[in-house]
C-alpha cells in the first residue's frame, strides 16, 4: 500500500507543473496579449468597427480623452461612434471610390502586470490623408496611459486617459512616463 501511494505521489507531482503552468500566465504572454489587444483597438477606431473597438474595454471602463470622460460601455459606445472612422460612416456619396484616412499608430508600450491587472503606458500619434498635395500630414501625438483587467481570460481596458501633447494636456512633465520636473535639479 506504501508503494502505491509514492508512486501515485510520484506521478501527481509530475502532473502538478503542467496543471500549475495551465493557469499561470506568463510575463511574455500577457504582453503579447495586452499589445495585440491595444493594436486591434487602435485599428477598429480607425476603421470605424465600433464592435471591435467595444470589445476590448471592461463594463465598468473609463475613458479620458479630449471629449471628457465617459463611465462604462454605453458611454464609450456613445462617444467613440462619431471618432475616427466612425465619424465618417454614413458621410460618404453611394458613388464614393476612395475615401480620407486617419492612421493612428501606438508605440513603445511599457507594460507592468500584476496577476489579472496591469498597467501600460505608450505613445501615439496620428496622421492623415486628407491632404491637397497628395501626401499624409501629421495631426496629432500624445500618450495613453492604460489600467487593464483581465476577464474571463482576456485582457480588457479598465481606464484610458489619452494625452494629446498636440493640443490639450501639455503638461510640463509626466511622472506616468517617468518623467521628472525639469525646472527642478535633483
Amino acid at each position: 500500500m506504501k508503494q502505491l501511494y509514492l508512486a501515485l505521489a510520484a506521478f501527481a507531482s509530475l502532473l502538478a507543473p503542467g496543471i500549475a503552468s495551465a493557469q499561470q500566465h506568463s510575463y511574455a504572454d500577457d504582453r503579447a496579449l495586452i499589445e495585440n489587444m491595444s493594436n486591434r483597438y487602435m485599428v477598429a477606431v480607425d476603421a470605424g468597427d465600433i464592435e471591435t473597438v467595444m470589445d476590448t474595454w471592461a463594463e465598468d471602463g473609463v475613458l479620458n480623452w479630449v471629449g471628457g470622460t465617459e463611465h462604462g460601455k454605453a458611454e464609450i459606445r456613445a462617444a467613440m461612434s462619431n471618432f475616427g472612422g466612425g465619424a465618417l460612416m454614413g458621410s460618404l456619396p453611394p458613388d464614393a471610390t476612395e475615401r480620407p484616412r486617419t492612421r493612428h499608430q501606438i508605440i513603445n508600450h511599457v507594460i507592468e502586470v500584476n496577476g489579472d491587472t496591469a498597467t501600460s503606458y505608450a505613445y501615439w500619434f496620428a496622421m492623415h490623408n486628407r491632404t491637397t498635395h497628395g501626401d499624409i500630414q501629421f495631426l496629432y501625438m500624445g500618450h495613453y496611459e492604460d489600467e487593464l483587467v483581465r476577464v474571463n481570460g482576456a485582457w480588457k481596458f479598465k481606464t484610458r486617459t489619452v494625452y494629446n501633447e498636440s493640443r490639450q494636456n501639455k503638461e510640463l512633465f509626466y511622472p506616468g512616463l517617468g518623467e521628472k520636473d525639469p525646472r527642478r535639479s535633483e
